[in-house]
Formats: structure tokens, sequence, C-alpha cells
């Protein structure tokens, strides 16, 4: 199935209370688990070392406070009441914010962009193009280069503290789970235990991540929905039993108090109050799997009075015990009658609160990787059925690695807290940031308006932000390193495939050069499709020229394929390919391009050749039918025959014509879009879609106009059958991959940065991530790769 299909079912569906009800309890598994595991190691990490318990409660109290408000004003009021309005398609996170800003101002630095891009169903925008204008942030933004490359990198930044929280989430959920092991064992033997049996269970987590989400995933949602029931419960008979009047401590008079008493202590303890917002940006990165109500909801009326209710009781229990024998923690407020059961249910929402995180560096790494900020990996999917659900290999064995060597590095949950409150304040900020945009070019309100929301909730961010960076010596410097290293390799990727696609672009053969190949030169034409994958979306690849000098021949049907990515989430099927005429029809050259989503599904080789084909056989089909039913049919013979220019470019998705067809598919055909024309980057390009038509079932088949009107017509019909049977037979004799294999090295002249970002990082990462043939999942019996030197 479709992911895009499922996804425009599910849209219809989710409209009704009771479907929004069950994604709501499903979204508790996949989205909460990890906020909801926080109360394990609050407290604990605010009373580390900073501030100490006292027989005032002030302490206490303040922290509750601030808890409180915390959890109000960004998880509640930022993230459920705005950011998760600011979706792109439904789709959340840190791409989906940019997506957006790229659509509604010319800021992307991605290669190969085409205006026909625009005519994407995906591609909406909140209002008219000429609306957009009088926007003096777009403009400046649009003006000024250095800002699109600062735009780039605070999306990175984002993207890497994300990386770096799927290293320290999971470590630190499940050794604050397993830490209540030390009221059930001396201190001795709880030394020695905790470490080993976090590891084992990391490992155990990361071994099982290639049997995929949906195996075990309706244990997810039981599992944190007992945990919630459990801590509120909890809470509940904490506040009852101990301190009835802790409710009082939620005033904003108890922040100042807790600061005024405290003082820069106070102030440094707020790295660890934040950790009670760890999750929140779940709720937008996985918005795309579940609805806007579903997740409200689920928040709003479960999860939210569960947490707060969770804190209310810990610090009604605090509040009448100053001089506890063990340390402050989660298990101390959890009555010795019930404490073996909470603390399994707690290992186990732990690690759904892991493999949650987990998923989703997946699914960001996934997406970086498709808009070329991230080399090569391999993705498996791991549900036919369930679109999203990725593993990667490399990338899921580099995090239990770091993960272990986290846990056994730290060894206590103070040092994990400082490194994952600094993660998460970073892609806070960087949201905060985004969504601010966001509000001006997409909504298009005042700047005030977004310069209030930057402000307000950017001055919270900050001031938990400027707490975790005094931390830096005590495990804070674990994320930034992470994302230095990580926003290196991204950005030297990313620069260094832009430089490729600019020497590419520039290098390009002309038209006339290949028309001009032929047995005159010693250049033979042999049987098969010819398959050249190439960025450019006009033009002849220099690796083509290349491919031709070294071996003077090619195939009789020759494709021009370019594979890119555009900003939208997904494509749907019936608008991924754009197909037009490569020189003159007799010439039997093509040009495809394939468009992808930042979040779509690649295609497995066999499907895509064998789309492909069917895609270029309803070209031909509709451009001599185009020609035929054109008022100047001889002068469209003429261009179709004698042209030496790149023909339109057709989307071809589902198409029917009147008539008797000449060629047809058997598939069930969809309606597609209206005729419009656009232009490329590079060359004006007539871009035609399909035109609306109702669902036909069609068989492969051959036919002739025997009551032809007029000879043009029957020579028109007789060229067209000839066209498919020469696309068929090709495609009987086999299809060949041509890849051009790079090298890429700096030109004289360039900066000692330049040449160690290209010649050395760039190469490195090159020959040691997956190559092209393996992200396209080309059989080796097919490839053909050509040499190439790009000098940038």
């Amino acid at each position: 199935m479709d992911p895009e299909f499922g996804k425009s079912l599910d849209t219809s569906k989710k409209n009704s209370w009771r479907t929004s009800l069950l994604l709501a309890y499903q979204s508790l598994g996949v989205v909460y688990g990890d906020l909801s595991t926080s109360p394990l190691y609050v407290y604990k990490s605010t009373f580390a070392e900073d501030i100490q318990h006292s027989e005032t409660n002030e302490e206490i109290f303040g922290v509750l406070s601030f808890v409180f408000w915390t959890l109000t004003l960004v998880p509640l009021f930022k993230y459920v009441f705005v950011v998760l309005r600011a979706d792109d398609n439904g789709e959340g996170g840190t791409f989906a914010l940019y997506s957006l800003i790229c659509r509604h101002a010319r800021v992307s630095l991605l290669p190969n962009r085409q205006v026909a891009d625009e005519a994407l169903s995906t591609y909406k925008l909140e209002h008219h193009p000429e609306k957009n204008s009088s926007s003096g942030v777009k403009l400046y933004l649009e003006k000024h280069k250095v800002l699109h490359t600062a735009l780039l990198i605070l999306v990175l930044l984002g993207t890497c503290m994300v990386i770096g929280d799927g290293v320290l989430t999971p470590a630190i959920s499940v050794f604050s789970a397993v830490s209540g092991l030390e009221l059930s064992m001396s201190k001795e033997h709880h030394q020695y235990a905790v470490i080993p049996i976090t590891c084992f269970i990391l490992v155990c987590l990361f071994a099982l991540q290639h049997y995929g989400t949906h195996r075990v995933g309706f244990f997810f949602a039981p599992i944190v929905l007992t945990w919630l029931l459990c801590i509120s419960s909890l809470g509940i008979y904490n506040i009852i039993y101990w301190n009835p009047h802790v409710y009082q401590a939620l005033s904003p008079y108890y922040m100042f108090k807790f600061l005024k008493k405290t003082r820069k202590g106070g102030w440094m303890s707020l790295g660890g109050i934040l950790l009670c917002i760890t999750g929140s940006e779940a709720m937008f990165a996985d918005l795309g799997h579940f609805s806007y109500s579903a997740i409200q909801t689920a928040f709003t009326f479960l999860v939210y009075p569960a947490l707060i209710l969770a804190y209310m009781g810990q610090a009604a229990y605090l509040s009448q015990h100053h001089h506890t024998s063990y340390q402050i923690s989660f298990y101390v407020s959890v009555p010795e009658s019930v404490r073996w059961p909470v603390l399994i249910i707690a290992i186990l929402a732990s690690v759904v609160g892991s493999q949650a995180i987990i998923s989703g560096t997946f699914s960001i790494i996934n997406q970086s990787q498709s808009l070329s900020c991230f080399p090569r990996v391999k993705v498996i999917h791991t549900s036919d059925k369930i679109h999203g659900q990725i593993y990667i290999p490399e990338i899921n064995w580099v995090l239990m690695i770091l993960c272990i060597a986290v846990t056994i590095g730290f060894r206590d949950t103070k040092h994990m807290g400082n490194a994952s409150g600094l993660a998460v304040m970073t892609v806070m900020l960087v949201t905060t940031c985004l969504t601010s945009l966001v509000i001006i070019l997409c909504w298009h309100k005042p700047p005030i308006v977004a310069l209030f929301f930057l402000l307000f909730f950017g001055s919270i961010e900050l001031l938990y932000f400027s707490a975790s960076l005094t931390k830096f010596t005590e495990g804070a410097w674990l994320p930034i390193l992470l994302a230095l290293f990580l926003m290196t390799i991204m950005f030297v990727w990313h620069y260094a495939t832009i430089k490729k696609y600019e020497f590419d672009l520039h290098n390009k053969v002309s038209l006339e050069w290949l028309l001009a190949l032929g047995p005159s030169l010693g250049i033979a034409r042999v049987l098969g499709i010819g398959l050249v994958f190439t960025d450019l979306t006009s033009g002849i690849p220099a690796n083509f020229s290349r491919f031709v000098t070294n071996l003077p021949a090619f195939h009789c049907v020759l494709v021009f394929v370019c594979v890119k990515s555009v900003p939208v989430p997904f494509v749907p099927p019936a608008e991924r390919y754009l197909v037009g005429r490569v020189g003159p029809a007799a010439h039997r050259s093509y040009r495809c391009i394939v468009r992808y989503g930042y979040r779509d599904v690649h295609q497995d080789v066999d499907s895509f050749e064998s789309e492909l084909v069917s895609k270029l056989a309803d070209f031909i089909h509709y451009d001599w039918h185009r020609s035929q039913h054109s008022p100047h049919s001889e002068e469209d013979v003429s261009h179709s025959n004698e042209s030496t220019s790149e023909c339109r470019l057709a989307v071809i998705g589902t198409v029917a014509f009147s008539g008797t067809p000449a060629y047809e598919i058997e598939e069930s055909m969809q309606p597609a879009s209206v005729s419009i024309g656009f232009s490329t980057v590079e060359s004006v390009t007539d871009v035609i879609e399909m035109e609306p038509v109702h669902a036909v079932e069609r068989r492969v088949r051959f036919a002739i106009d025997d009551d032809s009107e007029s000879d043009v017509r029957t020579n028109m019909e007789l060229q067209l059958r000839e066209e498919l049977q020469d696309l068929l037979a090709a495609q009987e004799a086999g299809t060949a991959f041509i890849l051009g294999h790079s090298h890429v090295r700096a030109k004289q002249g360039s900066s000692v940065f330049k040449r160690l970002a290209i010649n050395f990082g760039y190469n490195f990462l090159r020959r040691n991530c997956r190559g092209p043939d393996v992200a396209l999942k080309v059989p080796p019996v097919s490839l053909l790769e050509v040499g190439m030197v790009y000098v940038v």
C-alpha cells in the first residue's frame, strides 16, 4: 500500500471524535513515553548539588512551582496551542518548519529547484504569492544569501541536538528506572548491579530495533497509560496522606521566594527542573503519525494532569521528610508495598520512551539524507502498511555504543540530566526561532506578534539554557561535542553536494552534441534501455559524454533520470513523474524527473524500472495524441521529428485519451490535475499536466484507426506504434543503470578549510558510506559506473 494513499484515506477518518480518541490513545505510546517518565529524575537532578532540601520547604515548593509553570507554558501553551498548528501537510518537526519557510520565501539551498514543483498539490501556500511580497522580513531574508546559510545551520543545529537526545534519553530513562533497586539492596550491591542491568536493557532495546515498532507497538500505549495512572494515583495518595495544602505551592510567588533564598544555586538548579519538559518536542515531531486533535486531547486531558499530580505528590511527601536515609528520588515517595510493581512498570515505560526517541532519530536522519544534509545510509522500512517506521542499521549500532558509553562514563543521573537538558533546550530554542518566521512568512501575521512569541517563550528557554551551560564541565559538554561533530559532517556533505551540482551545471553538454552522435562518428546504438542518473533537470550531464567517449555506444532508448527531493513531506504518486523528450522523437531519448518528499518512501529498483517504462509509454501516447488533436498538427509533427531542443515536460500520473488508444497499461486510473505552464531554474520549459479523467480499466493492446481522415494522422499512428514497439523491445532486452563514480577535490588556490573539507572530509565520507547504487538499490549486474573528477 502506498503511504500517500493511506495518508489521504486517513485524513477523512480523523475528523470523527471516535477516531480522534483512538488516535489519542495510540499516541500515548509513541509520543508521550519520554515526557511521562520525567518524574523519575527531575527532583533527583534538581537537588543533586546546587540546592538542599530544608525544614522551611521553600526549596521543594519553589521547585514544584517552577515545574508547574514550565509544564504549563512550554508544552501546553507553546506546543499544543501554537507550534502544532505550524504543520507541513500534517507533518511536524524541525524539517517541517524549514520546508514551510522555504516554500514561502526563496531561502532554500537545495539544488535543481523547479517552478514546476510549486504545482504539486502538497505544495500549498497559506495565501496567494502576491500577498507575500509585502513582507519586509521575507524580502530581507531573500536578499541576503548569508541568511540562507544561517537558517540552514540553525536547522542542522536543531537536528544534531535531536540526534544527541537520541543518545542521552535512553540512557537517563533506563538508568533512572533501574536505580529504584537502591531501596531494595545494600549500597555495595546496588553500585555493581545498576550499571550492568541498565546496559543489558539498552543492548536488548537496540537489538530489537530491526523488527520494527509495529510488531510490539500495541503494547506501548497500555504501558504508558498504566504508568500515567500509576504516578497520578501515587500523587493523589501522597497529597492526601502527607500534605493536602501542597497545591498552594503552584502560586508563582513561590518561584520568586525560591530564587530570593537560593540565589545563584537556585538559578543553576534550573538545569534539573527543565528536565520536566523533555519529550515535549515529540508532540510536534510525531504529528504526522496522528492528528492535531488527538495529540492535543491526550496531553491536555491525561498526560498534563497526571504529571502535575505526580510532581505535587512527590513534593507533598518530601515536605514531611527532610532527613531521609536515601538521596532524594522518585522511589522514596512510593509506598513500600507497591514499590516492586512500580519499578517494573517504570522500567517498561522508560523502554517505551526510549523507543520513541530512537525511532524519531531514525526519521530525522532519513529526512536529512533526503535533503542532501547527511551521508547516504541504508534505510530499511520495517512496515509495509505503516508509513514512517524505518530502521537504519549503522545509526542503530552507533546509538547503542554511545548510550552504553554514556551510562558507564557518567554513572549518575546528575551528569546525564545536565547533558540531556542542554540538548532539549537547544532544540526548543531552534523551534521557537523557526516558528517565529512561520508566523510572519506563512501565517502573515504582523511582525509584532512573532516578536512577542519569540521574546516570551525565547526568554523562558534562554533562562533554562543559560542554567544548562553552567553545567558544561558536569556533563553538558557531551551534547555540544556531539552537535559540533555531526554538524561538521552534515555541513561538509551538503556543501560538497551543492558544489558538485554547480560543477555539473557548468559542464553539461549541449543537446546538439548528443544529436550529432551517430554511425558517422563510430557511435553504435545497442538494444536496451539506458538510464543515466543525474542531478540536472535540463541538458546532458558530463558523465554521459565521458561514458560515450570511453565506450562509443549507447542504448537505443536513452533516459536521463533525475531523482530529486522537493520541500514537501509527500509527493502524490500521480504527480511524481515529470517526463519529456530530449531531441526529436526518432532519437528515442527522454528526460524523467522523479520527485520525492522528505518523508517519502523511495521505490525499490524493480518497481521503479517497470513504473518508469509505463510512464514513458503513457508520455509517448500522450505526446502523439496531443500532436494529433492540436489545431496545428503538421507543425507538431514537424516539431516532434526535427526539434533540436528539449520538448515540454509533462506530469505523467494517470491519463485517458479519446478514441482508440494505441498503447495502454492495465491499471486503475485516477484523476490528475489541470494544465499549467512553468519554467525551470536553468531554462524555460513548458510543464503540462494531464486533464482530469474518470477512473477507467485499461489493457495492453495496439491499434490503428482504419478510418483515418488524413495521411498525416495515419502517419502519426504508425510512428506512435513504432515508438512503442521500440520501447517494449528495449525493455525486453534489459536495462542498464549508468551512474557517476565521483572523486571531488578542491581547486588550486582554495582556502585551507575548503581543502580540508573537500579533499579529506567529503572524500572520506563518500568512501565509507553507501554509494548511490546502494541507495538506489541497483543490481550489480545492471550497473555501469563512470569515473568523474570534480574540481570545485
